[in-house]
């Protein structure tokens, strides 16, 4: 696609990035067959080559408008199109570009401005977890539009205590561990049991996704950063061997650390190693399949329902990782019509776009009933709150159901 940047945008490293992520667009429209929003809306302005080319625009010199910011927004960045595209078109890093550009130019409602203003501090606050115990307690009188994603408080069980001379870096992030405590608890109970010690690093947190898909991209530099310096004196002597993420969501942004960092010259270099060293751990567990094996007393369920998350097998590449390891272990695991949709979720969608959001999620959840599952999992916390909303069935993370096989309930 031939691109002319204005001069604000020529040459600078945010427009290098863009006009060479249009060049690849070929404008065939692979991408529309498998975009969620363009499913519903049936708007080419309301997929991804639509999007692509209001971005264009912008970026050679139209002036956005509130209708650009409104397109823009509806997507989910759940990146299925960067799955579908024969060019490798990278939609998700233009769509970051264009979105901070258009936020810049054109004034959000005030509603909107406050919305995703408390999102970005809200979410990533030391606050936030006393917030949700008491919105636990009070759950009838939190508004609506929130109640689904204050989760009934979750026991956690132990986490073990034991050393093993392998290590890793696991990342508690910011909503899991007040949400669903027991999904970083049932990770580390896992890596115990196959002899890998999960440690936390003081000071890491947030990983920046959340100010990062907020038009936010120097906090989410800034949390980049913080989580490098935390982590770095222990990759750097070799005591960890990987950084393991059960959030998916997490993973996307980590693995991708060196290239949001790879113009800062203090930092470039130690983001591109720590990307190289994130795993889902989804990828990291595989190698202790025999050893999961052995140790399993007995399996909670016989049959799975899995939905695996749109920030793994599209953002991350990773398909087919996790339910593979759960049919090693003897699971009955079965995936539903459009497994590469997206459920809705995607962040902090479900909140700013709650109609479509909704939408997406029935239509997930149909299918998934569709393979009578006695239990849905899936790998990314997210997506789970969301499906669990619209559903009876019990919805959970797939390590979860490991660590039950392993230890029982906790």
């Amino acid at each position: 696609m031939e691109t002319h940047l204005s001069p604000e945008f020529a040459g600078t490293p945010q427009g290098e990035q863009a006009e060479a992520i249009l060049r690849n667009c070929v404008h065939c429209g692979f991408c529309t067959a498998v975009c969620p929003t363009y499913q519903l809306l049936g708007d080419e302005l309301d997929g991804p080559r639509g999007r692509i080319y209001q971005i264009k625009q912008v970026l050679e010199g139209a002036q956005p408008t509130r209708s650009t910011q409104i397109h823009l927004d509806r997507c989910l960045t759940c990146r299925s199109c960067e799955t579908a595209c024969p060019s490798g078109v990278e939609y998700g890093r233009l769509l970051d570009i264009g979105r901070a550009v258009v936020d810049a130019r054109v004034e959000r409602p005030a509603g909107e401005r406050f919305d995703r203003w408390s999102l970005r501090e809200g979410l990533t606050s030391r606050l936030f977890a006393p917030a949700i115990r008491l919105g636990q307690v009070l759950r009838p009188l939190v508004p609506r539009r929130l109640r689904d994603k204050v989760a009934p408080r979750q026991r956690s069980g132990a986490r073990p205590a034991a050393e093993h001379p392998r290590k890793v870096f696991v990342l508690a992030g910011c909503v899991q561990p007040a949400l669903l405590p027991n999904i970083g608890a049932a990770t580390a109970r896992v890596l115990d049991a196959v002899g890998v010690q999960p440690l936390v690093a003081d000071g890491a947190g947030c990983c920046g996704a959340i100010r990062q898909h907020l038009s936010d991209p120097s906090g989410a530099l800034a949390d980049m950063k913080r989580n490098i310096d935390a982590w770095w004196p222990a990759v750097a002597d070799g005591t960890v061997e990987a950084i393991v993420l059960d959030a998916s969501g997490c993973g996307a942004l980590v693995k991708e650390y060196g290239h949001h960092l790879r113009h800062d010259p203090a930092y470039a270099d130690r983001a591109e190693r720590i990307s190289t060293l994130a795993r889902d751990v989804s990828e990291y567990l595989p190698q202790f399949a025999p050893q999961l094996r052995s140790l399993l007393r007995g399996r909670p369920v016989d049959q799975l329902a899995y939905h695996p998350p749109c920030t793994l097998q599209h953002a991350q590449g990773v398909r087919g990782a996790a339910e593979q390891l759960l049919r090693d272990l003897g699971f009955d695991v079965r995936l539903p019509a459009e497994s590469h949709m997206c459920c809705g979720s995607a962040g902090t969608y479900s909140v700013l776009q709650p109609e479509l959001s909704k939408e997406l999620r029935n239509r997930k959840l149909q299918h998934l009933a569709e393979t009578a599952p006695q239990r849905i999992v899936s790998g990314n916390i997210g997506c789970i709150q969301q499906l669990q909303s619209g559903t009876t069935i019990p919805v959970q993370h797939w390590i979860e159901l490991v660590d039950e096989a392993l230890h029982g309930r906790p």
